[in-house]
């Protein structure tokens, strides 16, 4: 019998690919890119062809052959598997754990219902396609060089898009996405956000700009036949346009013409679960692959593009002004709290701004970054805090749900009655979450529709967008958020944001800390006056006036913070100019995950490599879990990547129960 070979790579943390016999006198060949339904173990599972042969090693009595492939689907071009196997070598991670996880759950399972669905769905939705945009704004001089430059480049040009808030780098994505559209035929551009939550609000610039052309999104929120049509139509090169969170960055493309990333210094680009890899980092590198044009906007970007740009590396694009007429920076101020606290925590000028707002009849924010009523409840009495059973962290007071509730394992309890140590009654809320200025705002405006979008009031599906849509039609007051709502947002009439409790991350062992901060109150205080006619100001709640951060926040001048920055790093060898990757280990006791990381620093040599002592983590019991981590760094990419890939092969090797983890270039240390 005349049979093939098809080598499959599967999701599996076993850094293989599988042989399997295929009949081809009795089925067609298949091609490499095809998904195949394969026997493994018990099991039947779907993976992906990535090599096709005559002959292999595997004795003939253990061959298994291969019971069907999806030849309904067209196969996965070489540049995905290209993209697929760089993510995986970089990452060092098996081929099957990165490719079959960036596919659609209906692509991965044993029925073939949900695609033959999607195949017919999608061909009833066919339409014309017309990239003739529609409702184009007049640009500004700085948007008119910026947009030109993107559309003309030829072959890989990587452009970091400098604008302050306000400054019009969607119009401009939009009008070089324009211009792309209508040179290449079957041109596609991709389209990435940080959060879903922003996706909404670009999605409907997209559609209304261009009406003739298959958008698609691609985003977590999308139930899983959603998400398997979107994917289709990207695959299939029907959806021109396609917009998504960073797992979009893996989506099927096969006419793929330019990238962009908005807010590409957000941290939520950063997979923080199974594959860690970055989708900004990815991007880049598919747009080299593809020779093609992506554009890195932000009105404060990640230290490491501002790095490359200042090295020659990406093409610096400025927009210095905001796009509206008339529309200038908020005026941005400090309160210093160390000498009047205010009442409820909020200062008095603070309060006396928000009225002035309210008799105005335009709209104030209240930004803190800690959901909630309350961090902890505590007992005066003997100093008893609410801490998790299972983590070490506070349980935060949700005082609307009557419960504690911990952020990181979900516990969850009622509020106790009395203290659990001394019995005292009188237990007390200490500090402030959203809920709680949520119930302040209330009680000193009672007039005030007062409005709250956090992770806790936007469960419900379509919940966030409702409660963005309320804030644009002009139906509330004073909106307190979380980081929800310090980026990407336009709301017309708001004139005053309070940034609330910034001083914690001022002082914090994590060295991105501060970048982090600044970053997220530059965004925040954009939201303000941008549409002009009315003055708009910014008021910092802070006990550290003084602080250089703030100076540069009162100047916004993120040029001088970012140079500042960079100063301090390459005095201390830190990223972008060191290399690092992290292994963690997590035990039920903290000593055999620290033992278990002193014995893997010690299986490679490691000329050029420097290995730190294992230490427990930050946040060193989560769930019962204890973390320690081992943190490795080198001022040579290729020889970290050379020492890994090493490295990696000999911890594969250990037989351990210890859960253990690698993560390249971390954010979070």
């Amino acid at each position: 019998m005349a049979h093939c070979i098809l080598r499959i790579a599967l999701d599996t943390p076993l850094n293989a690919v599988f042989d399997y016999r295929w009949d081809c006198e009795t089925s067609s060949r298949p091609r490499v890119g095809q998904l195949a339904m394969v026997p493994f173990g018990p099991r039947e599972v779907v993976g992906l062809i990535v090599d096709i042969l005559e002959e292999t090693d595997v004795p003939e009595e253990k061959l298994k052959a291969a019971l069907a492939v999806r030849s309904q689907l067209a196969p996965l071009s070489p540049q995905w598997l290209a993209l697929a196997g760089f993510a995986a070598e970089y990452y060092q991670r098996p081929l099957g754990e990165v490719a079959l996880p960036g596919l659609p759950k209906n692509l991965r399972v044993a029925s073939t219902v949900a695609l033959e669905r999607a195949i017919k769905k999608l061909a009833k939705l066919e339409q014309p396609h017309d990239p003739a945009p529609a409702n184009v704004p007049a640009l500004n001089a700085d948007q008119q060089v910026a947009a030109a430059a993107i559309a003309g480049a030829q072959g890989f040009a990587p452009f970091l898009l400098y604008g302050v808030t306000g400054s019009g780098k969607t119009e401009v994505y939009l009008q070089a996405c324009a211009q792309v559209l209508a040179r290449e035929p079957q041109g596609q551009v991709l389209v990435l956000v940080p959060e879903i939550n922003l996706t909404p609000q670009l999605e409907t610039n997209i559609r209304n700009r261009f009406p003739g052309v298959m958008l698609s999104t691609l985003h977590s929120r999308l139930s899983e036949g959603e998400r398997m049509l979107h994917w289709l139509a990207a695959h299939e090169g029907k959806a021109r346009i396609v917009l998504g969170t960073r797992l979009s960055i893996l989506a099927s493309m096969p006419d793929l013409k330019m990238i962009v990333i908005d807010e590409e210094h957000d941290p939520s680009y950063k997979q923080q679960e199974g594959l860690r890899y970055s989708a900004r980092d990815l991007a880049v590198w598919r747009a080299h692959q593809l020779q093609i044009p992506v554009v890195l906007g932000s009105a404060t970007p990640s230290l490491e593009s501002w790095h490359h740009a200042l090295k020659g590396r990406y093409r610096k694009l400025e927009l210095r002004e905001r796009a509206v007429q008339q529309a200038v920076l908020p005026a941005v101020k400090l309160i210093d709290t160390s000498r009047r606290r205010g009442q409820e925590g909020l200062a008095e000028q603070l309060v006396e701004a928000i009225r002035l707002r309210m008799e105005r009849g335009e709209q104030s924010l209240l930004f803190l970054n800690r959901r909630g009523y309350s961090p902890v409840i505590t007992c005066e009495s003997c100093g008893w805090v609410s801490e998790c059973k299972r983590c070490t962290a506070l349980m935060v007071l949700h005082k609307t749900d009557y419960r504690l509730r911990c952020h990181h394992c979900s516990l969850e309890m009622r509020i106790p009655r009395h203290c659990p140590t001394c019995g005292n009654i009188d237990l007390q809320p200490l500090g402030r979450g959203t809920q709680r200025i949520e119930e302040s705002l209330q009680q000193l405006f009672p007039q005030a529709r007062v409005l709250r979008i956090d992770a806790d009031s936007t469960r419900r599906k379509g919940s966030a967008q409702e409660a963005f849509d309320s804030v644009h039609r002009q139906e509330v007051d004073i909106l307190v958020g979380t980081q929800m709502v310090a980026k990407g947002h336009d709301f017309k009439n708001l004139t005053l944001v309070g940034i609330m409790n910034p001083d914690s991350s001022l002082f914090s062992q994590d060295y991105r800390a501060s970048e982090r901060l600044f970053a997220q109150l530059m965004q925040v205080a954009g939201r303000a006056g941008r549409q002009g006619g009315s003055e708009s100001e910014v008021l910092v709640q802070t006990s550290y006036p003084e602080h250089p951060l703030f100076s540069a926040l009162v100047a916004h001048d993120y040029d001088y913070f970012a140079n500042s920055l960079l100063g301090e790093r390459e005095v201390a060898g830190l990223p972008p100019y060191l290399y690092q990757a992290i292994l963690r280990a997590e035990a039920r006791e903290l000593e055999l995950a620290l033992e278990f990381l002193r014995g893997a620093r010690d299986l490679v040599q490691h000329g050029g490599i420097t290995i730190n002592d294992p230490i427990p983590m930050s946040m060193a019991r989560v769930h019962n879990m204890e973390r320690a981590q081992l943190l490795v760094e080198s001022p040579s990419r290729p020889a970290l990547q050379a020492f890994l890939k090493e490295w990696m092969q000999a911890l594969r090797e250990q037989k351990t129960r210890i859960k253990w983890s690698l993560e390249v270039d971390p954010v979070d240390i």
